[in-house]
Protein backbone atom coordinates (compact mmCIF):
# COMPACT_ATOMS: atom_id res chain seq x y z
CA UNK A 1 0.00 0.00 0.00
CA UNK A 2 1.37 3.40 -1.03
CA UNK A 3 1.04 6.24 1.45
CA UNK A 4 0.07 9.28 -0.65
CA UNK A 5 -0.20 12.81 0.72
CA UNK A 6 -2.26 15.30 -1.29
CA UNK A 7 -1.58 18.92 -0.39
CA UNK A 8 -4.10 21.57 -1.31
CA UNK A 9 -6.75 18.85 -0.93
CA UNK A 10 -9.51 21.44 -0.75
CA UNK A 11 -8.62 22.90 -4.14
CA UNK A 12 -9.57 21.81 -7.63
CA UNK A 13 -6.58 19.54 -8.37
CA UNK A 14 -6.46 18.30 -4.79
CA UNK A 15 -10.09 17.24 -4.88
CA UNK A 16 -9.79 15.49 -8.24
CA UNK A 17 -6.61 13.68 -7.16
CA UNK A 18 -8.23 12.54 -3.94
CA UNK A 19 -11.32 11.35 -5.82
CA UNK A 20 -9.26 9.37 -8.35
CA UNK A 21 -7.20 7.71 -5.61
CA UNK A 22 -10.38 6.97 -3.67
CA UNK A 23 -11.87 5.45 -6.84
CA UNK A 24 -8.91 3.08 -7.11
CA UNK A 25 -9.39 2.05 -3.49
CA UNK A 26 -13.14 1.53 -4.02
CA UNK A 27 -12.49 -0.63 -7.08
CA UNK A 28 -10.04 -2.80 -5.12
CA UNK A 29 -12.39 -3.25 -2.17
CA UNK A 30 -15.22 -4.22 -4.55
CA UNK A 31 -12.97 -7.07 -5.75
CA UNK A 32 -12.17 -7.99 -2.11
CA UNK A 33 -8.59 -6.89 -2.76
CA UNK A 34 -6.38 -4.68 -0.61
CA UNK A 35 -6.79 -0.96 -1.27
CA UNK A 36 -3.62 0.23 -3.05
CA UNK A 37 -3.41 3.65 -1.44
CA UNK A 38 -3.42 5.18 2.01
CA UNK A 39 -4.72 8.67 1.29
CA UNK A 40 -3.88 11.63 3.50
CA UNK A 41 -5.45 14.94 2.51
CA UNK A 42 -3.83 18.17 3.68
CA UNK A 43 -5.66 21.48 3.34
CA UNK A 44 -4.42 24.90 4.39
CA UNK A 45 -4.77 24.01 8.08
CA UNK A 46 -2.48 21.03 7.58
CA UNK A 47 0.47 23.37 7.01
CA UNK A 48 -0.18 25.50 10.07
CA UNK A 49 1.50 23.27 12.65
CA UNK A 50 4.72 21.29 12.42
CA UNK A 51 3.17 18.32 14.21
CA UNK A 52 0.29 17.95 11.73
CA UNK A 53 2.49 18.32 8.67
CA UNK A 54 5.22 16.03 9.94
CA UNK A 55 2.72 13.35 11.00
CA UNK A 56 1.23 13.29 7.50
CA UNK A 57 4.65 13.04 5.83
CA UNK A 58 6.03 10.33 8.10
CA UNK A 59 6.44 7.25 5.94
CA UNK A 60 5.00 8.98 2.88
CA UNK A 61 5.80 7.36 -0.46
CA UNK A 62 4.32 10.08 -2.65
CA UNK A 63 3.37 13.72 -2.24
CA UNK A 64 1.08 15.30 -4.82
CA UNK A 65 1.86 18.92 -4.08
CA UNK A 66 -1.07 21.01 -5.25
CA UNK A 67 -1.12 23.56 -2.42
CA UNK A 68 -0.41 27.11 -3.48
CA UNK A 69 -1.49 30.73 -3.62
CA UNK A 70 -2.56 32.45 -6.83
CA UNK A 71 -4.59 35.40 -5.56
CA UNK A 72 -3.81 38.36 -3.33
CA UNK A 73 -1.22 41.08 -2.93
CA UNK A 74 1.46 40.57 -5.63
CA UNK A 75 4.33 40.52 -3.14
CA UNK A 76 2.52 37.99 -0.97
CA UNK A 77 1.67 35.79 -3.95
CA UNK A 78 5.31 35.77 -5.06
CA UNK A 79 6.54 34.85 -1.59
CA UNK A 80 3.84 32.35 -0.64
CA UNK A 81 4.51 29.49 -3.04
CA UNK A 82 8.26 29.24 -2.31
CA UNK A 83 7.47 29.44 1.41
CA UNK A 84 5.00 26.55 1.14
CA UNK A 85 7.51 24.49 -0.84
CA UNK A 86 10.25 25.16 1.73
CA UNK A 87 7.91 24.21 4.55
CA UNK A 88 7.18 20.91 2.81
CA UNK A 89 10.87 20.16 2.28
CA UNK A 90 11.76 21.06 5.87
CA UNK A 91 9.01 18.82 7.23
CA UNK A 92 10.22 15.91 5.09
CA UNK A 93 13.74 16.39 6.41
CA UNK A 94 12.48 16.48 10.00
CA UNK A 95 10.94 13.01 9.71
CA UNK A 96 13.58 11.60 7.30
CA UNK A 97 10.98 11.16 4.57
CA UNK A 98 12.02 11.10 0.91
CA UNK A 99 8.75 10.72 -1.00
CA UNK A 100 8.41 11.25 -4.71
CA UNK A 101 7.00 14.77 -5.05
CA UNK A 102 4.88 15.80 -8.02
CA UNK A 103 4.48 19.56 -8.15
CA UNK A 104 1.58 21.25 -9.90
CA UNK A 105 3.56 23.98 -11.62
CA UNK A 106 2.17 26.36 -14.21
CA UNK A 107 3.05 27.56 -17.69
CA UNK A 108 3.08 31.01 -16.06
CA UNK A 109 6.33 30.03 -14.32
CA UNK A 110 8.11 31.00 -17.52
CA UNK A 111 6.75 34.55 -17.30
CA UNK A 112 8.06 37.55 -15.38
CA UNK A 113 5.08 38.07 -13.05
CA UNK A 114 4.86 37.77 -9.27
CA UNK A 115 2.88 34.56 -9.60
CA UNK A 116 5.18 33.13 -12.26
CA UNK A 117 8.36 33.98 -10.36
CA UNK A 118 6.92 32.44 -7.20
CA UNK A 119 5.94 29.21 -8.95
CA UNK A 120 9.39 28.94 -10.55
CA UNK A 121 11.14 29.53 -7.23
CA UNK A 122 9.01 26.85 -5.55
CA UNK A 123 9.99 24.35 -8.25
CA UNK A 124 13.69 25.09 -7.66
CA UNK A 125 13.31 24.50 -3.91
CA UNK A 126 11.58 21.16 -4.45
CA UNK A 127 14.08 20.08 -7.10
CA UNK A 128 16.99 20.71 -4.71
CA UNK A 129 15.59 18.41 -2.00
CA UNK A 130 16.47 14.75 -1.46
CA UNK A 131 13.04 13.69 -2.77
CA UNK A 132 12.31 12.38 -6.23
CA UNK A 133 10.75 15.25 -8.13
CA UNK A 134 8.43 15.69 -11.08
CA UNK A 135 7.84 19.25 -12.21
CA UNK A 136 4.42 19.06 -13.85
CA UNK A 137 4.01 22.25 -15.87
CA UNK A 138 0.28 22.57 -16.40
CA UNK A 139 -1.76 24.64 -18.86
CA UNK A 140 -5.19 26.12 -17.96
CA UNK A 141 -6.98 23.62 -15.73
CA UNK A 142 -10.76 23.25 -15.67
CA UNK A 143 -13.09 20.76 -14.05
CA UNK A 144 -15.96 19.97 -11.73
CA UNK A 145 -15.78 22.02 -8.53
CA UNK A 146 -13.76 24.94 -9.93
CA UNK A 147 -14.57 28.32 -8.44
CA UNK A 148 -15.72 31.11 -10.77
CA UNK A 149 -13.79 34.38 -10.60
CA UNK A 150 -10.85 32.55 -9.04
CA UNK A 151 -8.21 32.17 -11.71
CA UNK A 152 -10.41 29.84 -13.77
CA UNK A 153 -11.88 31.29 -16.93
CA UNK A 154 -13.96 28.18 -17.70
CA UNK A 155 -15.74 28.28 -14.33
CA UNK A 156 -16.33 32.01 -14.71
CA UNK A 157 -17.87 31.61 -18.17
CA UNK A 158 -20.08 28.76 -16.93
CA UNK A 159 -21.29 30.95 -14.09
CA UNK A 160 -22.20 33.72 -16.54
CA UNK A 161 -23.98 31.28 -18.88
CA UNK A 162 -26.09 29.81 -16.08
CA UNK A 163 -27.03 33.28 -14.83
CA UNK A 164 -27.78 34.55 -18.35
CA UNK A 165 -25.23 37.33 -18.02
CA UNK A 166 -23.09 38.24 -21.03
CA UNK A 167 -19.44 38.26 -19.89
CA UNK A 168 -16.74 40.67 -20.94
CA UNK A 169 -14.47 38.65 -23.21
CA UNK A 170 -11.19 39.71 -24.77
CA UNK A 171 -11.68 38.90 -28.48
CA UNK A 172 -8.13 37.66 -28.99
CA UNK A 173 -7.89 35.80 -25.67
CA UNK A 174 -6.71 32.19 -25.91
CA UNK A 175 -6.56 29.26 -23.51
CA UNK A 176 -4.97 25.83 -23.54
CA UNK A 177 -7.39 23.66 -21.58
CA UNK A 178 -6.70 20.45 -19.65
CA UNK A 179 -9.31 18.74 -17.49
CA UNK A 180 -8.34 18.36 -13.83
CA UNK A 181 -9.05 14.63 -13.98
CA UNK A 182 -6.59 14.17 -16.84
CA UNK A 183 -4.00 16.30 -15.04
CA UNK A 184 -4.15 14.30 -11.81
CA UNK A 185 -4.00 10.99 -13.69
CA UNK A 186 -0.73 12.20 -15.23
CA UNK A 187 0.52 13.28 -11.80
CA UNK A 188 -0.37 9.94 -10.18
CA UNK A 189 1.18 7.96 -13.05
CA UNK A 190 4.38 10.01 -12.86
CA UNK A 191 4.67 9.41 -9.13
CA UNK A 192 4.00 5.68 -9.33
CA UNK A 193 6.48 5.30 -12.20
CA UNK A 194 9.08 7.47 -10.47
CA UNK A 195 9.46 9.77 -13.45
CA UNK A 196 11.59 12.83 -12.74
CA UNK A 197 12.19 16.12 -14.47
CA UNK A 198 9.77 18.43 -16.23
CA UNK A 199 6.61 17.26 -17.96
CA UNK A 200 4.35 19.41 -20.10
CA UNK A 201 0.89 17.84 -20.47
CA UNK A 202 -0.88 18.95 -23.63
CA UNK A 203 -4.20 20.73 -23.50
CA UNK A 204 -6.87 21.72 -26.01
CA UNK A 205 -6.06 25.11 -27.50
CA UNK A 206 -8.95 27.41 -28.35
CA UNK A 207 -9.97 31.03 -28.19
CA UNK A 208 -11.96 32.30 -25.23
CA UNK A 209 -14.83 33.36 -27.55
CA UNK A 210 -14.93 29.80 -28.94
CA UNK A 211 -14.99 28.37 -25.41
CA UNK A 212 -17.88 30.65 -24.50
CA UNK A 213 -19.75 29.71 -27.68
CA UNK A 214 -19.32 26.00 -26.93
CA UNK A 215 -20.68 26.45 -23.41
CA UNK A 216 -23.67 28.36 -24.79
CA UNK A 217 -24.43 25.47 -27.15
CA UNK A 218 -24.30 23.05 -24.22
CA UNK A 219 -26.58 25.25 -22.16
CA UNK A 220 -29.17 26.04 -24.82
CA UNK A 221 -29.55 22.36 -25.64
CA UNK A 222 -29.53 21.12 -22.05
CA UNK A 223 -32.30 23.43 -20.86
CA UNK A 224 -34.33 22.09 -23.81
CA UNK A 225 -33.62 18.51 -22.63
CA UNK A 226 -31.16 17.85 -25.47
CA UNK A 227 -27.68 16.43 -24.84
CA UNK A 228 -24.80 17.47 -27.08
CA UNK A 229 -22.81 14.98 -29.11
CA UNK A 230 -20.55 13.28 -26.57
CA UNK A 231 -18.07 11.42 -28.75
CA UNK A 232 -15.02 13.56 -27.90
CA UNK A 233 -13.45 13.05 -24.45
CA UNK A 234 -12.73 16.78 -24.18
CA UNK A 235 -16.38 17.65 -24.83
CA UNK A 236 -17.48 15.09 -22.24
CA UNK A 237 -15.16 16.64 -19.65
CA UNK A 238 -16.28 20.17 -20.50
CA UNK A 239 -19.95 19.17 -20.47
CA UNK A 240 -19.53 17.44 -17.11
CA UNK A 241 -17.87 20.59 -15.76
CA UNK A 242 -20.83 22.65 -16.97
CA UNK A 243 -23.32 20.13 -15.52
CA UNK A 244 -21.62 20.15 -12.12
CA UNK A 245 -22.38 23.85 -11.74
CA UNK A 246 -26.14 23.16 -12.02
CA UNK A 247 -26.20 21.25 -8.70
CA UNK A 248 -27.90 21.08 -6.34
CA UNK A 249 -30.65 23.61 -7.04
CA UNK A 250 -31.57 22.90 -10.68
CA UNK A 251 -32.86 19.37 -10.07
CA UNK A 252 -35.20 17.53 -10.58
CA UNK A 253 -36.24 19.08 -13.91
CA UNK A 254 -39.92 18.79 -14.89
CA UNK A 255 -40.66 17.40 -18.34
CA UNK A 256 -43.34 18.56 -20.74
CA UNK A 257 -46.33 16.23 -20.41
CA UNK A 258 -48.44 15.65 -23.54
CA UNK A 259 -51.74 14.31 -22.19
CA UNK A 260 -54.97 13.43 -23.99
CA UNK A 261 -57.73 10.83 -23.74
CA UNK A 262 -55.28 8.04 -24.58
CA UNK A 263 -52.86 8.86 -21.75
CA UNK A 264 -49.60 10.76 -21.46
CA UNK A 265 -46.48 10.96 -23.60
CA UNK A 266 -43.21 12.68 -22.70
CA UNK A 267 -39.65 12.78 -24.03
CA UNK A 268 -37.30 11.14 -21.55
CA UNK A 269 -33.96 11.97 -23.17
CA UNK A 270 -32.82 13.42 -26.49
CA UNK A 271 -29.41 13.43 -28.17
CA UNK A 272 -26.10 12.29 -26.79
CA UNK A 273 -26.14 8.76 -28.22
CA UNK A 274 -25.56 6.18 -25.52
CA UNK A 275 -27.61 3.49 -23.88
CA UNK A 276 -31.08 3.36 -22.28
CA UNK A 277 -32.34 0.67 -19.93
CA UNK A 278 -35.20 0.12 -17.46
CA UNK A 279 -35.25 -1.49 -14.05
CA UNK A 280 -37.84 -2.48 -11.48
CA UNK A 281 -37.04 -2.12 -7.80
CA UNK A 282 -38.94 -3.66 -4.90
CA UNK A 283 -40.20 -1.50 -2.01
CA UNK A 284 -37.47 -0.59 0.47
CA UNK A 285 -34.63 -1.58 -1.87
CA UNK A 286 -31.80 0.76 -2.86
CA UNK A 287 -29.87 0.67 -6.12
CA UNK A 288 -26.63 2.42 -7.03
CA UNK A 289 -24.31 3.48 -4.21
CA UNK A 290 -21.52 4.21 -6.68
CA UNK A 291 -19.91 7.11 -8.52
CA UNK A 292 -18.42 7.82 -11.93
CA UNK A 293 -15.39 9.81 -13.07
CA UNK A 294 -16.68 10.72 -16.52
CA UNK A 295 -19.98 8.95 -17.27
CA UNK A 296 -23.03 11.13 -18.02
CA UNK A 297 -26.07 9.47 -16.48
CA UNK A 298 -29.79 10.20 -16.08
CA UNK A 299 -32.31 8.71 -13.62
CA UNK A 300 -36.00 9.06 -14.50
CA UNK A 301 -38.71 7.45 -12.37
CA UNK A 302 -41.73 6.60 -14.54
CA UNK A 303 -43.73 4.60 -11.98
CA UNK A 304 -43.68 4.59 -8.21
CA UNK A 305 -42.00 6.83 -5.67
CA UNK A 306 -38.31 7.16 -4.88
CA UNK A 307 -35.62 9.17 -3.17
CA UNK A 308 -32.48 9.83 -5.19
CA UNK A 309 -29.53 10.62 -2.97
CA UNK A 310 -26.13 11.96 -3.91
CA UNK A 311 -23.02 12.93 -1.99
CA UNK A 312 -19.85 14.51 -3.29
CA UNK A 313 -17.00 12.00 -3.08
CA UNK A 314 -15.10 12.28 0.22
CA UNK A 315 -17.67 14.75 1.57
CA UNK A 316 -20.41 14.19 4.13
CA UNK A 317 -23.30 16.33 2.84
CA UNK A 318 -26.11 14.32 1.23
CA UNK A 319 -28.58 15.82 -1.24
CA UNK A 320 -32.05 14.23 -1.37
CA UNK A 321 -34.37 14.44 -4.37
CA UNK A 322 -37.91 13.07 -4.00
CA UNK A 323 -39.31 11.93 -7.36
CA UNK A 324 -42.46 10.16 -8.51
CA UNK A 325 -43.81 8.58 -11.66
CA UNK A 326 -46.93 10.71 -11.31
CA UNK A 327 -44.87 13.74 -12.37
CA UNK A 328 -41.78 12.40 -14.16
CA UNK A 329 -38.78 14.67 -13.64
CA UNK A 330 -35.23 13.48 -14.34
CA UNK A 331 -32.23 13.88 -12.08
CA UNK A 332 -28.87 13.68 -13.85
CA UNK A 333 -25.98 12.30 -11.86
CA UNK A 334 -23.00 14.65 -11.62
CA UNK A 335 -19.58 13.08 -11.96
CA UNK A 336 -17.59 12.63 -8.73
CA UNK A 337 -20.82 12.29 -6.73
CA UNK A 338 -21.76 8.91 -5.32
CA UNK A 339 -25.48 8.33 -5.82
CA UNK A 340 -28.34 5.94 -5.12
CA UNK A 341 -32.06 5.50 -5.68
CA UNK A 342 -34.38 3.97 -3.04
CA UNK A 343 -37.94 2.78 -3.58
CA UNK A 344 -39.86 4.55 -0.79
CA UNK A 345 -43.30 3.68 -2.15
CA UNK A 346 -45.57 0.71 -1.49
CA UNK A 347 -45.41 -0.76 -5.00
CA UNK A 348 -42.85 -1.55 -7.67
CA UNK A 349 -40.54 1.26 -8.77
CA UNK A 350 -39.92 1.54 -12.52
CA UNK A 351 -36.92 3.66 -13.46
CA UNK A 352 -35.42 4.60 -16.81
CA UNK A 353 -31.65 4.94 -16.79
CA UNK A 354 -29.64 6.55 -19.59
CA UNK A 355 -25.87 6.90 -20.05
CA UNK A 356 -23.94 8.61 -22.82
CA UNK A 357 -21.78 5.58 -23.62
CA UNK A 358 -22.23 1.84 -23.96
CA UNK A 359 -21.35 -0.13 -20.86
CA UNK A 360 -17.87 -1.63 -21.08
CA UNK A 361 -17.32 -4.32 -18.41
CA UNK A 362 -13.55 -3.96 -18.85
CA UNK A 363 -13.74 -0.21 -18.12
CA UNK A 364 -17.03 0.32 -16.27
CA UNK A 365 -16.19 3.74 -14.75
CA UNK A 366 -18.30 2.66 -11.76
CA UNK A 367 -16.90 2.74 -8.22
CA UNK A 368 -18.85 1.30 -5.29
CA UNK A 369 -19.18 3.86 -2.49
CA UNK A 370 -22.25 4.02 -0.23
CA UNK A 371 -24.02 7.39 -0.13
CA UNK A 372 -25.19 6.82 3.45
CA UNK A 373 -22.42 5.56 5.72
Amino acid sequence: MKRIVVTGAGGLLGFHASAHLHAANCAARFRDATAPFELLRLDRAGFETDATLQAALTGADIVLHFAGVNRGDPAEVEAANPAIAQRLVTACQAVAATPHVVYANSVHAAGDTPYGRGKAAAARILASSDCGFTDLVLPHIFGEGARPFYNNVTATLIDRVLKDITPDITPDGRVNLLHAGAAVDIAIDAALAGRTGQEFPAGRAMSVPDLYARLLVFHDGYVANIYPALTDDFDVALFNTYRAATYPDSWPRPLKMNTDSRGTLFEAVKGGGGQTFLSTTHPGITRGDHFHLSKVERFLVVQGEAVIRMRRVLDGTVQNYHVTGDAPAPVDMPTLYTHSIENVGSGQLLTLFWTHDLFDPQHPDTFADKVLS
